[in-house]
């Protein structure tokens, strides 16, 4: 039996996945074997020995400890792509939110309240306070081509729109699922220079923080209009405000609200909805919710941000999961633990992650003996025995 823990409220759909007779389900347990997440921040939680895997109901995993979890053995899972047409559709709202000015029309005409049957001359006469432009023919810079980027790039390019795409780390997955109309750029300086409409779709880390910065605002097309359906802090509020004083960008519509950037004129600021659709989080729930069962019951990763993905097909044997550091002669270690037993290693995997990687091994028997001896190989984090 897990004790599987809840930090936050995870659909129904997704909790039903869970064997009930193979897990303990609650939301207080101070030894939990796994826990599933939304955005509960996890950085003060002690982790307990217990714990074996994190998996977030979500792309982003910001508020979870993830060296910590790296140190410790815990592989933590995310669900890239479960909630990118929802990001997607918001980011098309975000399109015409920065062309027309939607927002300060609806707020100037709740003003006309009262004015009985002269309203409708009032329209007419103070509409033209709120003309736009329109987003047919312009061009639209995609920095970020993963899973929503691509949906982006895509679903604009049938809106009448020229893609640009910049993403020097595209995936091939990525690189298949791009309308071939898209341009990639090689350099985001040149893109910008001539992009009407700047979206960004990348992860927040130490390389990208506060990338758009004055150095960047600088490279852009006088007017440009640049949407912000990622994280807040990718771009340097500083830098923003001056390019909006300066006219170098005409409007930031912006899902992730700071006092920084609320009420300063020409910012659309949206209350973190991107991902808030009843679709979208059952389908983070459920992605979540297989990727740790699999886990827990196989030892298989997927979608897991600290450790490498590693997956064995089950079969009747015992399985082994070794987590371990990326350095030389593991595997040999490894193999040759059981070859010295006798014991014959029937399937085996092993995949690699910067610092860190896992080996998946299907044996006959593990005996208590063997396994206290996994552990003391110098390198290995933690492993498991799956029966």
């Amino acid at each position: 039996m897990y004790n599987l823990l809840t930090l936050n409220k995870i659909a129904a759909c997704g909790l039903n996945n869970f064997d009930k007779a193979n897990y303990n389900i609650t939301d207080n347990c101070e030894n939990p074997d796994c826990i599933i997440l939304r955005s509960f921040n996890m950085h003060d939680m002690e982790l307990a020995d217990s714990l074996m895997a994190v998996a977030r109901a979500g792309a982003g995993v910001n508020n979870i400890p993830i060296d910590k979890c790296s140190e410790k053995g815990i592989v933590v899972f995310n669900t890239p792509g479960a909630n990118a047409n929802a990001v997607k559709e918001l980011t098309l709202a975000g399109l015409f939110l920065a062309s027309r000015d939607i927002t300060g029309g609806i707020s100037w005409a709740q003003t006309l309240k009262g004015n009985g049957a002269e309203v409708g001359k009032m329209v007419e006469k103070g509409k033209s306070n709120f003309a736009g432009c329109e987003i047919k023919g312009k061009k639209l810079l995609v920095v970020g081509l993963g899973a929503i980027g691509v949906l982006v790039a895509n679903a604009a390019y049938h809106l009448g729109m020229d893609i640009i795409g910049y993403d020097p780390f595209i995936s091939v997955k990525a690189a298949l699922s791009l309308d071939r109309h898209t341009t990639i750029a090689k350099d985001l300086k040149s893109a910008l220079s001539e992009a009407d409409y700047v979206t960004m779709h990348l992860p927040l880390m130490a390389d990208t923080k506060g990338m758009f910065n004055d150095e960047l605002f600088g490279a852009m097309k006088k007017g440009a209009k640049l949407l912000n359906f990622s994280r807040g802090e990718l771009v340097d509020t500083e830098a923003l405000k001056k390019a909006l004083s300066d006219g170098v960008v005409s409007k930031y519509v912006v899902d992730f609200p700071s006092d920084d950037v609320l009420g300063v004129e020409n910012v659309i600021a949206i209350p973190h909805l991107g991902a808030s659709s009843a679709e979208s989080e059952d389908n983070c729930a459920v992605m979540a919710a297989k990727q740790l069962i699999d886990y827990m019951e196989n030892g298989n990763i997927v979608n897991s941000v600290n450790f490498p993905n590693c997956e064995l097909p089950r079969t009747d044997k015992v399985r082994v999961t070794v987590l371990h550091k990326n350095i030389p002669n593991m595997i040999s270690s490894i193999s040759a633990l059981f070859a010295n037993n006798s014991i014959n290693i029937e399937n085996m995997v092993n995949k690699s992650k910067g610092d860190y990687a896992c080996t998946i091994l299907d044996v006959e028997e593990v005996t208590d003996a063997i396994y206290s001896e996994i552990l003391k190989i110098d390198g290995v984090i933690k492993a498991r025995v799956i029966k």
